[in-house]
């Protein structure tokens, strides 16, 4: 079980709220990766629990702002997903190791290279690690040059939460790629990951610790049900996953493909630098293997929809307890 006997510290909050963006005149797709106020409370009441003391900070500016006067944390626990780049994650993080101050997860770098899901496939196949096979489409043009064989899936490149998946993902006509590729270029200005479509079971297996103190969590099935777009865990199935997706527990001893996912999401874990707590899907390929599909360094924290709070309170370790490994881990860099 986590510490507890660690001496009460001054933790500030860093995010980004989604209700803030929306006053603002962004769209629930804009804000679908952003953070309920009940989010913020509860890692709050956690962390007031551990007989810490937590301040609320907000996003990159409230920081910069509070930084410049002079404002100081003994740690900042930092959910911010940022808003604008394909290193927007990262900035919380590089402007706190400006001033020097420890936060929670993992680093810029990692945070960047994981949000850019194609360069993080680079790495962790070049590692060893099992992937589907891929491309990158820039532009309309790389569609001439496309060597995968269909049945193919498309995704924008760096999003989260789903954004730019849909029940048309898979692809299996070139009609289909060029249509596809070109209104996901169009909309979301960036890069489109295409990768050979994997058609198995899905998981995603939660993770606690840092280098060698890192641990699987467990793993859940992710389920299409009901009225759900079938076989793909789409922005729809995401944001309303009641009566569309099932996610279910599994133990590694009762089923062997589930222990070997969680070494796979090990594997990919450790490849990557990953810090503190966060998630990793895996998919099962068409002869049954698991395969890295993408890796979340700053997963959701919310206790009700938040994947890996569904995880843990499925496990019986609990959201209290994650918090708590997730703060220690984080103060043993303090």
């Amino acid at each position: 079980m986590p510490n507890r006997e660690r001496s009460a510290i001054c933790v500030g909050l860093t995010y980004d709220l989604a209700s803030d963006y929306r006053s603002l005149g962004a769209s629930e797709e804009d804000v679908a990766e952003f953070d309920r106020e009940d989010t913020i409370e509860c890692i709050e009441q956690s962390l007031r629990a551990m007989g810490h003391i937590p301040k609320r900070i907000g996003g990159i500016q409230n920081l910069a702002a509070q930084l410049v006067a002079g404002q100081r944390w003994d740690l900042v626990f930092n959910i911010a997903e940022g808003c604008y780049g394909a290193a927007r994650e990262s900035q919380v993080p590089a402007l706190l190791d400006a001033y020097q101050i420890p936060y929670t997860f993992s680093d810029p770098l990692v945070l960047a290279i994981a949000l850019h899901k194609g360069h993080a496939k680079t790495l962790v196949r070049a590692a060893g690690v099992r992937t589907a096979d891929y491309q990158l489409i820039a532009s309309p043009d790389d569609l001439e040059h496309v060597e995968l064989s269909f049945p193919l899936f498309a995704k924008p490149a760096a999003e989260g939460t789903s954004k730019g998946i849909t029940a048309n993902s898979v692809i299996r006509t070139d009609c289909e790629l060029r249509t596809l590729c070109t209104e996901l270029l169009n909309r979301y200005k960036q890069p489109v990951l295409l990768e050979s479509y994997l058609p198995g079971r899905e998981f995603t297996v939660g993770i606690l610790g840092t280098g060698l103190r890192a641990r699987s969590l467990g793993s859940l099935e992710v389920l299409m049900v009901g009225d759900a777009d079938v076989g793909i865990y789409t922005y729809r199935n995401k944001k309303d996953f009641l009566g569309k997706v099932e996610y279910r527990w599994i133990e590694p001893a009762n089923d062997p493909v589930v222990a070997e996912a969680e070494a796979v999401a090990l594997s990919a874990w450790h490849v990557l630098g990953c810090r503190d707590a966060g998630r990793v899907d895996i998919r099962l390929d068409g002869l049954g293997r698991p395969c890295f599909i993408e890796l979340n360094p700053l997963a959701g924290l919310n206790p009700v929809i938040s994947d890996l709070a569904i995880l843990v309170r499925q496990s019986g370790f609990g959201y209290q307890a994650l918090i708590e490994g997730i703060v220690n881990e984080a103060s043993a860099r303090l």
